[in-house]
């Protein structure tokens, strides 16, 4: 695990690349914004070039100065798309002759957002329809309903064939057998017709024009469109997502019904300064932590309105996944091993609270705890079940700064001791 010292926030990146382009589309000159903002045009070429932090107050006055919202200088919207332009970075470095200049994603997503998003968008439908290839070619040959009517037709064209050669190769027929090979040719006709009408309607379920996802897929699109309707749920495609849905639905009733809406919220809104501390709000309540932090992560009261939460079984298999502004989350069964929750779900009911840092310079405070549950009894193996609870972190927090990133695949860090399989962003 690799630590670093205390530092001052990085400067988000794209801020500088941002402020070049807008002053380039209003054709102003360097030293006529440098001059509105009230710094010299040397460090406005620095800090367009992405080399230079730049504070709050300071981004005001950009902002002011080329007419424009200084949140929208600042948005992190940009972070989903460099991570999915990583993903086509990846898919690129499999191909011969293919180089990446990866160096230069995030520029190039800054400067060509149009072009950015459009590759992205390529690289997900590909590998969405990479998955339907797969997904269809397991159903083509595991599913027992299929199998059964593929073979119900082609019994029925053997019948249809053998009864049509006798009567070809026969002239000299009697007609009562030539009457009964009629009456099989008719019968055999409309089972192959019936089956071949199904086979075709089965067929037409797999929902060809939609988007391809994996159910955890579309539970987390789900759980992003804030868990509408099951039954009204665009985002929940297939019969197994929606089953995992309800599962959601009532384990998040199950926690309600321990830890109601009304005796949180009132808890966190009385805490005052320790209002970020679950430990505390836990023993303030008198529930356990595990419980707090599930809670916190899906009513998100007070400070905790942009805090992200992920659940996972003691495989590692996520079971909820939220995300926190700014914090990328890879694809569904990916992850850090360095993340607090895989930390935690090694020491279970040992709580963990680390200050984490993204590839991208971002920084979180998280909490962890994992719990051993007995639903099989006491001779039974325990299942384990861990929970981390995340927000972007307040600037006073001067803890010591844990890396993280999102995937092995598509983290940068160098020489990371947890990683498993080599980065396709760099030497390792």
């Amino acid at each position: 695990m690799t630590r670093s010292s205390p530092r001052p926030p990085v400067a988000r990146p794209l801020i500088g690349t941002r402020i070049r382009e807008r002053r380039l589309s209003l054709g102003r000159r360097q030293t006529e914004v440098a001059q509105r903002a009230e710094i010299s045009a040397a460090y406005l070429n620095l800090i367009e070039h992405n080399r230079r932090p730049v504070g709050a107050g300071l981004l005001s006055r950009l902002a002011e100065a080329l007419d424009i919202d200084a949140t929208e200088l600042a948005s992190d919207h940009e972070e989903a798309l460099v991570g999915a332009l990583r993903e086509a970075a990846a898919r690129a470095a499999d191909q011969r002759g293919i180089t990446v200049e990866l160096d230069q994603i995030s520029e190039f997503a800054a400067r060509f957002p149009g072009w950015a998003s459009a590759l992205a968008g390529a690289t997900r439908r590909a590998d969405a329809l990479e998955r339907r290839l797969v997904a269809l070619s397991d159903r083509m040959t595991r599913d027992p309903y299929l199998l059964e009517t593929l073979h119900e037709v082609q019994s029925a064209v053997t019948a249809l064939r053998s009864t049509a050669s006798i009567l070809a190769e026969t002239p000299e027929i009697e007609p009562e057998w030539r009457d009964r090979f009629h009456a099989n040719l008719d019968s055999d006709s409309q089972r192959l017709s019936r089956t071949a009408q199904a086979l075709v309607a089965y067929l037409d379920s797999f929902e060809d024009e939609a988007v391809p996802m994996s159910p955890q897929e579309e539970v987390e699109a789900w759980i992003a469109a804030g868990q509408p309707s099951i039954a009204e749920a665009a985002e929940l495609a297939s019969d197994a997502a929606r089953v995992m849905a309800q599962d959601l639905l009532a384990a998040q009733e199950r926690d309600r019904a321990a830890l109601p809406d009304s005796a949180l919220s009132a808890v966190v809104a009385e805490a005052g300064d320790t209002a970020d501390d679950p430990a505390h709000i836990a023993a303030r309540l008198g529930r356990p932590l595990e419980l707090v932090l599930r809670r916190l992560g899906t009513l998100r009261p007070g400070p905790w309105a942009q805090a992200g939460l992920i659940v996972c079984d003691g495989s590692g298999a996520a079971l909820f996944r939220h995300s926190a502004p700014g914090f990328e989350l890879p694809r569904p069964g990916e992850g850090c091993a360095l993340w607090p929750l895989f930390e935690a779900l090694a020491q279970p009911q040992l709580p963990v609270a680390r200050l984490i840092e993204t590839t991208a310079g971002n920084r979180f405070a998280a909490w962890a705890v994992a719990e051993r549950l007995l639903p099989m009894g006491i001779g039974a193996p325990a299942l384990s079940r861990a929970q981390m609870l995340f927000r972007p972190s307040a600037g006073r927090d001067t803890r010591p700064v844990l890396g993280v990133g999102p995937a092995c695949r598509i983290c940068p860090r160098p020489g990371c001791p947890a990683r498993h399989e080599p980065s396709i962003l760099g030497p390792v």
